[in-house]
């Protein structure tokens, strides 16, 4: 009977592409529970990794039994793409997923993760937030609702269970009214913060939710255990990406990527353990969200796919420690922007793709908090210091360099500095070969990206001979620089045969200034014409900005035609609308168009940033008002 039981549980398992060695029913049943406590929002402020502000007594007790693990980042530092690193155990950037809310078509050959588990025998619940960037390929768990649990599971099947807590969300440090737990007056606050009032009360109502997020974790612990199934069941706690705070979420920091992770695993599977976790202790072995879904994998058994581009930790099937974590950031909400970092744990490398834009755009949803408008104020005033002001100047640095042990707060840039170059091009090389290495497919302008799919997949394109990675690579990169060595190059690629090499040259030569747009305007103006939607976007920005009358006119005449939804669907007209906002009084002339369009009614297949182009165009039209 076991071994009839055997066979036929490895019969169901080719669909999700993973293997599990043969076993019998009494070694099935051995088999972990997994129980994944999660929120939103929230930084390693917890009392076990040392925040004395902090007031989070089940959080803590869970770590005295477990292993903290110091260096866990979020592939990306806002919801969606981190959640849909988790749920493929891949980069955002390799799936075309890593802008927000976007809705891409993954590979029909892959799985999620909770499939594989649910063919291997596994009850699968999420309470509640999916908000992947991928479209699901089949049914992915037994219940996803506000209603699902571990305890509906049939009899004598392992759970794999996830319990998301929204209690510390972005947007509830702002929701007033709110009675403070935390006194605003014994906050620490990050060196590129102002010291009001405000800042204050937000980061402090921060603590708060954090502190009432402690609580029901510490609620689902104990069903656990009042179950009786505490010996059962491994735990794991992280956070979905750094604080909501901003130049935390949104951002590429260490502050905006980095999240507190607590395992534990009870003594009946602590076989299961890498060498490195330790009862009650801290390991320094880097953990990245792509990691998330081999870990589970290899701990339920199973060899973690060839496909998926993480490493587990844990689990017999636990990968060597890797020496780099690796962050992503595209279109979030209705602004582009373009960035990618590294650390080692250490040191954090970024690269700033699109340098001419500042760090703190105009995202409608962020400058609902407190802290986002004076901060804002007091830098329109003059009034901040020189740390303070970064996040709103622009051009901003193509590279930033941070020591993590010196300057936590990463606000002293070491890029450049002669005495970090070999740190710093250890880390832009790891970089580098990573973007490489997993076919990056965010240097693609987002209607390029989809238009080259077809009716393939992003990934699949990526992977293809006609992606011309590298050359595209080399010109975001020069395009980037503000070296005016580069600006030959640039001017040439403007005749490149792939299009986002040329909107990449288009980009460069609005990044560099006026001076670079006048050496190349005839060829710029040619490109008014261009094939691709995005070359004429980038070609439009630039002599916007730096052309003369005439092609200043010219430009918001290429522009115009492209703002309406209906005509070109989402992503040109955000863009075009990206462009138009930019330019602010200096495209009035397209007030009316820009009112007319601003608000259209998108298809279903759009519904997930639908709010996009209405913000941009609210925006602009705050900027143009009479």
């Amino acid at each position: 009977m076991k071994i009839r039981i055997a066979v036929l549980f490895l019969a169901i398992l080719p669909f999700c592409g993973a293997a599990v060695a043969s076993e019998s029913v009494d070694e099935a049943a051995a088999r972990p529970n997994i129980l994944w406590l999660t929120c939103e929002d929230t930084g390693p402020h917890l009392g076990c990794y040392g925040d004395a502000y902090s007031h989070t007594p089940n959080l803590d007790a869970l770590a005295q039994r477990g292993t903290i693990y110091l260096h866990a980042w979020s592939t990306a530092p806002v919801c969606a793409p981190a959640r849909t690193a988790i749920i493929t155990g891949m980069y955002p950037s390799s799936t075309g997923a890593e802008h927000m809310r976007s809705w891409v078509p993954f590979p029909q050959r892959f799985s999620f993760y909770p499939q594989i588990l649910r063919g291997a025998g596994y009850y699968c619940t999420n309470n509640s937030k999916e908000d992947y960037n991928l479209i699901n390929n089949g049914r992915v768990w037994d219940e996803s609702s506000g209603k699902a649990h571990w305890k509906n599971r049939p009899a004598g099947k392992p759970f794999f269970a996830i319990f998301n807590f929204t209690i510390t969300h972005e947007s509830r440090i702002r929701d007033r009214p709110h009675d403070l737990i935390h006194d605003p007056n014994k906050v620490r606050l990050p060196a590129y913060h102002p010291d009001t009032p405000e800042v204050r009360r937000d980061w402090a109502q921060y603590y708060d939710r954090i502190t009432q997020m402690d609580a029901m974790a510490g609620e689902k612990l104990r069903e656990v255990e009042e179950a009786g199934l505490a010996d059962e069941t491994i735990v794991f706690f992280y956070g979905d990406h750094g604080s909501g705070m901003p130049r935390s979420k949104r951002c590429l920091y260490n502050s905006g990527l980095q999240v507190p992770l607590i395992v534990y695993i009870p003594p009946k599977f602590r076989h299961l353990a890498a060498p490195d976790y330790q009862p009650g202790g801290k390991t320094e072995r880097l953990a990245a969200f792509v990691d998330l879904a081999p870990t589970v994998l290899s701990l339920a058994g199973i060899r973690p796919p060839d496909w998926m581009e993480g490493h587990a930790f844990l689990g017999p099937y636990a990968a060597e420690p890797q020496p780099f974590l690796f962050g992503l950031r595209g279109r979030m909400d209705e602004r582009y922007d373009l960035l990618r970092s590294v650390t080692d744990g250490r040191y954090v490398y970024i690269r700033n793709y699109i340098p001419y834009l500042p760090l703190g755009q105009h995202v409608a949803y962020m400058f609902q908090t407190p802290t986002t408008k004076i901060w804002k104020e007091l830098y329109d005033a003059g009034r901040l210091t020189e740390q303070q002001a970064y996040f709103w100047q622009r051009p901003r640095a193509p590279e930033e360099l941070y020591d993590l042990r010196s300057d936590p707060d990463e606000v002293n840039n070491l890029a450049g500095r002669p005495e970090y170059r070999e740190v710093q091009a250890r880390l832009e090389k790891a970089l580098r070969d990573h973007i490489l290495a997993t076919r990056d497919l965010g240097f693609l302008p987002e209607s390029e990206l989809h238009s080259r799919a077809g009716t393939g997949t992003p990934y699949d394109y990526g992977r293809g001979r006609t992606y011309p990675l590298p050359r595209i690579l080399q010109a975001a990169e020069k395009a980037s620089s503000l070296n005016p060595a580069d600006l030959p190059d640039l001017i040439s690629f403007l005749d490149d045969d792939d299009a986002a090499v040329r909107s990449w040259a288009a980009l460069g030569l609005l990044t560099q200034g006026e001076d670079a747009v006048k050496s190349a305007r005839e060829k710029l103006a040619a490109r008014l014409s261009d094939d691709s939607p995005a070359v004429r976007i980038a070609a439009a920005w630039a002599l916007g900005r730096f052309g003369n009358d005439e092609q200043r006119e010219q430009a918001l005449q290429t522009l115009a035609p492209l703002i309406p939804y209906e005509n070109n669907g989402p992503y040109v007209a955000m863009m075009a609308l990206t462009v138009v906002d930019d330019l602010g009084p200096l495209a009035a002339d397209l007030r009316d168009i820009v009112e007319k369009n601003g608000h259209p009614e998108v298809a279903p297949i759009h519904n997930r940033f639908k709010d996009g182009i209405p913000r941009l165009a609210e925006h602009f039209l705050q900027l143009v008002s009479p």
